[in-house]
């Protein structure tokens, strides 16, 4: 009778809305997927950042004119940031105007900086707290999703005290499913398997 739709194995997440082409791609192509680069990974932290209080699909449809705006999250040009430079990001519609978000992000660019000084590789840093691999969770309704883990306490902590703000555990838990710390996928949803077989 045609295709197999059971919803144990071909349905995508809950959350992952099939009319929002741009929510259905980011699930489909970049949430969960293991990320290795440390800049990446610095720039998912910033934007995880950039959501607090608000949804992520606000942060993903201005996620482009922030990469513009912010010089392509690169810590080393973010570092450098004076008041005259977070001014005029400040005039930009298109991007979260946070003063107090971009100052975090400033901060968070010279912290990271200081961890590379240190001989800290940032990726190598975070993936330690999984032991370099996904932690794959068997999880089978959004709903069973916790908002933080006592991981996540962990590495919140840890980055606070490397000098990071706005990294408390639930913002750091969204960091780590996006970036496939852990994989958060419905195990109805394709993409568990997919992720998992791809990088383990």
């Amino acid at each position: 009778m045609g295709l197999n739709l059971s919803p144990d194995t071909s349905l995508p997440c809950r959350w992952a809305p099939a009319d929002d082409a741009l929510y259905r791609a980011y699930h489909d192509e970049e949430w969960g997927v293991p990320e290795y680069d440390p800049r990446a990974l610095w720039e998912k932290l910033q934007l995880d950042g950039m959501q607090a209080g608000l949804s992520w699909i606000t942060i993903l449809r201005k996620r482009e004119n922030m990469r513009e705006e912010f010089e392509g999250f690169v810590p080393e040009r973010i570092a450098r940031w004076d008041q005259e430079r977070i001014e005029k990001a400040l005039q930009n519609p298109g991007i979260i105007r946070s003063p107090k978000k971009i100052q975090a992000m400033i901060g968070n660019a010279r912290a990271y900086l200081a961890m590379q000084e240190n001989g800290d590789d940032f990726s190598e840093w975070l993936w330690a707290f999984t032991g370099g691999r996904p932690i794959v969770n068997q999880l089978r309704d959004v709903s069973e999703v916790p908002a933080k883990t006592p991981l996540s306490e962990d590495v919140s902590k840890a980055l606070k005290q490397k000098g990071f703000k706005f990294c408390g555990p639930v913002i750091v838990y969204a960091f780590m499913q996006a970036v496939g710390m852990v994989n958060d996928h419905e195990t109805r949803c394709p993409r568990h398997k997919e992720v998992q077989e791809k990088h383990a």
